[in-house]
């Protein structure tokens, strides 16, 4: 199955419970909302993403775990960006106080709050091009440090607020620079054939 884009407009715009409702009862598919209402509908991952994608989340929360800067997110989770879309990034992360700015009701759903890191790993059902215009929504919504991650070209596209995008081929680790003080991710399992 590939990514399915649902135009519900003029017909049914969904609220945030109605979406949220979308997502309890069909579990085994995920879900994000884009700014103008459509619904995205994409297909889990297959196997060999979903152990690179572990291992980027391993290798965050290992970090995290140690230095206690911030909560980290895997890639189940949604935020509602300030633009109104809800997107769930593959991996994300957010600086401790901004986190717990928000409420406990505002937390327990889809968090109104834009990540300061996060990656998105393409898989086969992804468009490079389409997973670009994300990345450079979540610039336009506060992002600081993104990073697009091909496994397939070994290509890392560093998406930065306020400056032009990077492009690392082939590196064995990235630097999480000043957003992430003394990460370093190690892409071994990441390109990996």
């Amino acid at each position: 199955m590939t990514t399915l884009t649902l135009n519900l407009n003029p017909t049914l715009i969904l609220d945030d419970e109605q979406f949220i409702s979308i997502c309890q009862h069909n579990q085994n598919l995920n879900f994000e909302r884009n700014q103008k209402g459509e619904l995205i509908i994409m297909p889990p991952t297959g196997s060999e993403i979903g152990q690179k994608n572990c291992s980027l989340s391993g290798q965050l929360w290992a970090w995290n775990n140690r230095y206690k800067l911030g909560i980290g997110f895997d890639s189940s989770t949604g935020f509602k960006l300030p633009n109104g879309a809800i997107r769930s990034p593959d991996v994300s992360w957010i600086k401790l106080e901004r986190w717990q700015q928000l409420t406990y009701e505002e937390r327990r759903k889809f968090a109104p709050i834009c990540p300061d890191f996060l990656i998105e790993l393409l898989s086969l059902n992804d468009e490079i091009e389409d997973t670009r215009k994300k990345m450079m929504e979540y610039l336009e919504n506060g992002l600081q440090l993104g990073w697009l991650i091909d496994p397939q070209s070994k290509i890392i596209e560093i998406y930065r607020s306020n400056q032009p995008i990077t492009i690392l081929n082939n590196p064995a680790t990235i630097s999480g620079e000043d957003i992430l003080p003394n990460f370093v991710l190690d892409l071994t399992d990441i390109f990996t054939d």
